[in-house]
């Protein structure tokens, strides 16, 4: 496929980077498409408020990204109000299931924030976080990303932001080598109608002197323009189980849009 043969011809690249450096490449999302190259949305079978939204639930056989098997108990909203997402194996089965949420409102230009609460700088190779735009059906355009994820590869960096165009083919990317201080951390990005700038910090107070990985898009880079809906995932990358084989919890404390 053509995700597979761009990543494998990357690997030595990412294989060599030390820890902490950056690279900007321009390069196929692997969040963004299935095996087969067409990513598939099921209709949700639950919806939860969190954050003062309202979010799809996703429940679903194997379908992208992976493919994975999506199950609505692998999402939940405790008593504080947190958002919980899960990568468990199912006995009766022995599948992994994944967690998706999906808000019913769109959102454009402005701020985005995520209050994160677990080990996301030590995830499994094979799991991959999202925080992200995204329309359904229009594969490659619009699309802004963050994800925490190693696509398979221990030497890869485990830190992603991912830009694709309004038009046209191509996006723009930068990836990290991410440590935190703790399992406390909140990750940023910011839309207008010329750019994408993204920050992320140390615990969840957004001061200046708690920042890190701080990038926007290239000058003149063609942004996308709509107002999308946000996704939050938990899933394995290629369908493949964590090379651990261990379960996984991401707590999100809290989302929060403000408009430009």
């Amino acid at each position: 496929m053509k995700r597979l043969t761009i990543l494998m011809a990357a690997m030595a690249l990412f294989a060599s980077c030390s820890k902490e450096a950056t690279k900007t490449t321009v390069t196929p999302n692997p969040t963004s498409t299935n095996d087969d190259g067409a990513r598939k949305v099921a209709a949700a079978a639950a919806t939860i408020s969190f954050s003062g939204y309202t979010w799809d639930v996703r429940d679903q056989g194997s379908s992208g990204p992976g493919p994975n098997y999506w199950s609505s108990s692998n999402v939940w909203v405790d008593s504080e109000g947190h958002l919980h997402l899960k990568i468990r194996k199912d006995p009766a089965t022995g599948r992994w299931l994944c967690a998706e949420v999906i808000s019913r409102q769109t959102f454009g230009y402005g701020s985005y924030v995520w209050k994160i609460e677990g080990a996301v700088d030590k995830l499994d190779r094979n799991i991959v976080l999202g925080l992200f735009n995204y329309k359904s059906g229009d594969d490659g355009h619009h699309e802004i990303d963050i994800e925490f994820a190693r696509w398979g590869n221990s030497a890869w960096h485990n830190f992603n932001y991912t830009v694709y165009p309004a038009t046209g083919s191509g996006n723009v990317s930068q990836t990290y080598e991410l440590a935190l201080n703790g399992t406390y951390s909140s990750y940023k990005f910011t839309r207008n109608s010329t750019s994408v700038s993204y920050k992320a910090y140390h615990g969840h107070n957004l001061d200046e002197a708690n920042s890190f990985f701080p990038w926007t898009t290239p000058a003149g880079y063609n942004v996308g323009t709509l107002s999308l809906p946000v996704h939050m995932n938990l899933w394995l990358f290629n369908g493949n189980a964590p090379s651990n084989q261990q379960e996984v919890e991401i707590i999100i404390h809290s989302f929060t849009f403000t408009a430009a």
